[in-house]
């Protein structure tokens, strides 16, 4: 059994010591330590995946990295108090989405375990009523339920879920990887990521779940199973809203009968998720919150901060009420566009598609978090293309936002961050049709000789 070159060794070592840096030393505000330890984290990162490391053994070093941050509180993010209410709520018996976080200070409201004003003191958005999904929301329940007064001890039993999840990706990608007769080293470009594991298992963000029922998903329709593939997709919606957006290039793979058996699995494993918590007063609160995140959220966005600046210069204000749904229907048109090709016959060209609208809806949305984009990651790892790669490792710049509680985000950096992403996917995209291009020549050739 062979073991790790010397230099492959003391890159894991050191990988290990700077996430636990990260994990138990590095609070938000201090941007150059963050930047500084997660520039050399993607430095190993990068000789890893770039040397002869085993499979395995890179594979052993992802698990053991994501293990680091077992006992740490979420340094970089404070969405993990909104779960903890939630969880919280829900063991004693209330639903989430009926109310907003200040309706339980009032004097009489339903008194509840652990919902104090302290921890109304942390949420991030108290103004806002509860958006996430079925299967995230039976994970903060599973949290408060074995810990009901003990804020880390929940945060570990999300984490652990989250853990196993990630466990998932990597065995699902791994197998989808062989399935597409892709080397199984590519694997390691989705799970020794820094951005991956700071984000997911790190600072607990339900993408994790989202990315495992979606692989699973395209795992299970790589063999034809239709129908069990839609309840894992069907999971994958319930926790995170995102996959809605990869189903019309589900329909041009699964042509109209299958993809008509598919879809009603997916209603029904919604339904049956979102059936407990459902209420037309529900669908309501949630509709009104998705709506102002398209009208009022903005941060790391490209597309629109440059359309922003126009708006600013033309009417004097920020349009971002029109902008925001504007750049919505765009990147609905698009999508929908991209979706009329022809029938999308291998799992590696579907994977490749939804990448691509999951690009152009990240490049056209009002708000743009790091861990949007560790999905991407994954979807690329199934592909040539780099360019979800270089953007995992620019997106640590977004929190110089956090330097100061004066919440203010640095435009020069933002436009560092998309500018080399721009120019390095404009690259891979012409030597892709370069590639293409010769293929093609190649097969003309061969066809005239025979």
């Amino acid at each position: 059994m062979s073991t790790p070159k010397a230099p492959a060794s003391i890159a894991i070592g050191f990988s290990a010591a700077a996430y636990l840096a990260l994990a138990y030393a590095t609070p938000r505000t201090d941007f150059s330590q963050l930047l500084w330890l997660y520039a050399a984290l993607f430095g190993a990162y990068l000789y890893l995946i770039n040397t002869r490391l085993p499979v395995w053994q890179g594979l052993a070093a992802a698990v053991l990295f994501r293990l680091l941050f077992l006992l740490a509180m979420p340094a970089l993010s404070d969405d993990f108090y909104r779960f903890v209410w939630d969880g919280r709520l829900l063991t004693a018996g209330l639903n989430p989405f009926l109310h907003l976080p200040q309706y339980f200070l009032l004097p009489d409201a339903p008194q509840v375990a652990g919902i104090t004003e302290e921890l109304y003191s942390q949420l991030n958005s108290p103004n806002y009523y509860s958006v996430y999904p079925p299967v995230a929301q039976a994970v903060f329940w599973l949290g408060a339920w074995l810990f009901p007064g003990n804020l880390l001890g929940s945060v570990i039993v999300m984490r652990v879920v989250l853990l196993l999840a990630e466990a998932g990706s990597i065995l699902l990608l791994l197998r989808l990887l062989r399935k597409m007769g892709l080397p199984d080293k590519q694997v390691l470009l989705y799970a020794l990521n820094p951005l991956v594991i700071l984000e997911l298992v790190g600072n607990l963000h339900f993408e994790a779940l989202m990315i495992f029922f979606l692989l699973l998903a395209l795992y299970q329709l790589s063999y034809q199973r239709v129908a069990v593939s839609g309840v894992a997709f069907g999971l994958s919606v319930a926790s995170k809203l995102l996959p809605l957006m990869f189903l019309p290039f589900l329909l041009r793979r699964l042509g109209l009968y299958q993809f008509t058996l598919f879809g009603l699995i997916v209603l029904l494993t919604l339904v049956a998720t979102f059936y407990p918590l459902v209420s037309a007063e529900v669908l309501l609160n949630i509709f009104q919150s998705i709506d102002l995140y398209f009208q009022k959220f903005e941060f790391n966005a490209s597309v629109y901060y440059l359309l922003r600046w126009l708006g600013y210069r033309l009417a004097g204000f920020n349009l971002i009420w029109v902008l925001g749904p504007f750049l919505s229907f765009v990147a609905l048109v698009a999508i929908l566009t991209m979706a009329t090709v022809k029938k999308l016959g291998s799992m590696k060209r579907l994977a490749g598609y939804m990448a691509a609208a999951l690009t152009v809806y990240l490049l056209l949305s009002t708000t743009v978090h790091p861990w949007y984009i560790t999905t991407l990651v994954a979807l690329t790892t199934m592909s040539r293309f780099r360019y979800a790669i270089v953007w995992s490792g620019l997106a640590i710049l977004t929190y110089a936002a956090y330097r100061s509680s004066s919440y203010q985000e640095s435009l020069e950096l933002v436009a560092l961050e998309y500018g080399i992403v721009f120019l390095w996917l404009t690259a891979e995209l012409y030597l892709y049709r370069q590639r293409r291009r010769l293929e093609n020549l190649a097969n003309r050739e061969e066809a005239v000789m025979l």
